[in-house]
């Protein structure tokens, strides 16, 4: 495309091939700048995603714990209940302690 150019002599046809080939490099250049802005999102892109897995797996943590922290609720409240009957048995009646072995049952 250079050669071509030089043996042209100073024309409109040699103008002509100077803008087409500004053009060309002006196209390249907007194409390769496209490239890097089409790389710069897919690595914000990508960077979000990073950060969501990771607020994801914060939340998934607190869910955990949320879940053993009622499960340590429920234990410490059957503890309660079971202390409850087996202060039923020793102290209570045979009445009371059937009441309160019903109520354990339904609390399972």
């Amino acid at each position: 495309m250079v050669k071509k150019f030089l043996k042209i002599s100073s024309s409109s046809s040699s103008s002509i091939v100077v803008n087409v080939v500004v053009v060309g490099v002006v196209v390249v250049v907007i194409d390769v700048v496209a490239v890097l802005v089409v790389v710069e999102v897919v690595a914000l892109t990508v960077s979000v995603a990073i950060v969501v897995a990771i607020e994801v797996a914060v939340v998934a943590v607190v869910a955990v714990e949320a879940v053993v922290a009622a499960a340590v609720f429920v234990a410490v409240a059957a503890a309660v209940v079971v202390a409850a009957v087996i202060v039923a048995v020793v102290v209570g009646g045979g009445v009371v302690d059937v009441v309160v072995i019903k109520v354990v049952v339904l609390q399972k």
